[in-house]
């Protein structure tokens, strides 16, 4: 071990292993992906958009994250499921029926490529 470590000793070990797994543990808390960017972006009001796009700032895991857009009344209005884009990981996109105006909110879950969740919301009004 002396040989590895040279002088440290064993308070010098003792703290080099707990930068290390500070290390490991900042990078675990870097695992998790959010929303870089929504179409339709969040407090906007639109015409009714033919899908809800939203763009992470990390690779999806495709079986586990999801979008599902609720009207008003929390009623689900997308009958299609979302899918995570074949060729950008970090791509997310649902397809919408044609909305009528009022209040919808955007549900996300989104689960990174290493297994970590997030999860959220955020609303756009049709005109």
């Amino acid at each position: 071990m002396k040989k590895v470590f040279g002088n440290l000793g064993l308070r010098g070990v003792a703290k080099l292993t707990t930068l290390v797994a500070g290390f490991a543990l900042a990078g675990a808390a870097w695992a998790h992906v959010f929303p870089q960017k929504q179409e339709p972006g969040a407090g906007a009001t639109v015409t009714s958009p033919a899908q809800v796009r939203v763009i992470f700032d990390g690779p999806l895991e495709p079986a586990f994250s999801s979008l599902t857009v609720t009207d008003a009344s929390g009623k689900q209005v997308n009958t299609e499921k979302s899918a995570v884009d074949q060729h950008d990981a970090a791509v997310m996109t649902v397809a919408l029926p044609t909305l009528s105006a009022g209040h919808y909110k955007v549900n996300w879950v989104a689960v990174a490529s290493d297994g970590h969740r997030t999860h959220g919301d955020y609303s756009f009004d049709v005109k």
